[in-house]
């Protein structure tokens, strides 16, 4: 039996939820059902559900964590708040999602989980129109940033990220420039890869909306060559290339790019339900 101490949180996997979901029902077997980790860790199989777009089965999932919460505020309602929050939200109900978030932030904020009260925060910002993002990413980084928890601290990297996009949202792309910069710099200076490579991806990006064309399409050749080196591909740094190509009145050099990113980026289910006009346009630049 594993102590009820043990941190399920640090073997998520974000990019293989299938994975992660069959990982935490192991786990859950050797947790005692009485025990706060137990109704936790449940809420965290309804996450990786609702991230491989099992909606219903992830509120499911949260029903049975629902049934056995008491009145007392806890971390892990919190935990079922945030989560059910998550799953309405990627299921395209945002209204319904942000009374979820406020209750996750008001009881976090009572019983002093920075980190969760930094996460509703975050999550308030994702439903919001965009000023009114930018305005609860700012609080979350200011609670992220003079947070005595140290694990609260982790969230810096995300928020200045959304952060940036909410500024680009609104067209000021020199003060989005700058926040892409510090969440490249968090990220580098934590060691976390990935995080970094999608960083350095958005500041090419913002670059580009700044009309720094040769930067930006210098940024994404190297991070195209980054990936290949590590065995993969990205298929926003190909459509990114494609953009800067064809920016630079490369038409004929963009093509490949945008055959490519089309390629990649039409598996994306999330991609092809919202952004379908995205998609067609990759595909017709491709085959133009």
């Amino acid at each position: 039996m594993l102590p009820t101490t043990f941190d399920f949180d640090s073997i998520w996997d974000y990019s293989n939820p299938q994975k992660t979901e069959d990982r935490f029902c192991e786990i859950l077997l050797q947790i005692p059902d009485s025990e706060p980790a137990f109704l936790e860790l449940l809420t965290q199989i309804a996450r990786a559900q609702g991230l491989q777009r099992k909606f219903n089965k992830a509120h499911q999932t949260l029903d049975q964590v629902e049934k056995r919460l008491g009145k007392v505020a806890s971390r892990e309602k919190v935990r079922y708040l945030l989560e059910r929050g998550r799953v309405l939200n990627t299921s395209g109900k945002p209204d319904e999602a942000r009374p979820c978030f406020e209750q996750a932030l008001d009881i976090a904020t009572k019983i002093g989980e920075d980190f969760y009260a930094v996460d509703a925060l975050h999550m308030l910002a994702i439903v919001a129109p965009p000023a009114s993002s930018l305005d609860l990413n700012l609080r979350a980084i200011q609670l992220a940033e003079s947070s005595g928890q140290e694990k609260a601290h982790g969230w810096l990297g995300s928020l200045y990220n959304n952060t940036g996009w909410s500024l680009h949202d609104l067209g000021d792309y020199e003060s989005a420039l700058e926040i892409f910069q510090k969440a490249e710099a968090f990220f580098r200076s934590q060691g976390r890869e990935p995080q970094t490579r999608i960083a350095v991806w958005t500041v090419a990006r913002c670059l580009r909306s700044l009309n720094r064309i040769e930067e930006a399409l210098g940024i994404q050749m190297k991070l195209k060559e980054e990936y290949e080196f590590a065995g993969g591909t990205d298929g926003y740094v190909f459509e990114e290339i494609g953009e800067c190509l064809l920016a630079l009145s490369r038409a004929d050099e963009a093509k490949p790019y945008f055959v490519h990113a089309y390629d990649e980026l039409s598996k994306d289910e999330y991609l092809a339900e919202h952004e379908p006009e995205r998609l067609k346009r990759l595909k017709e630049l491709g085959n133009g």
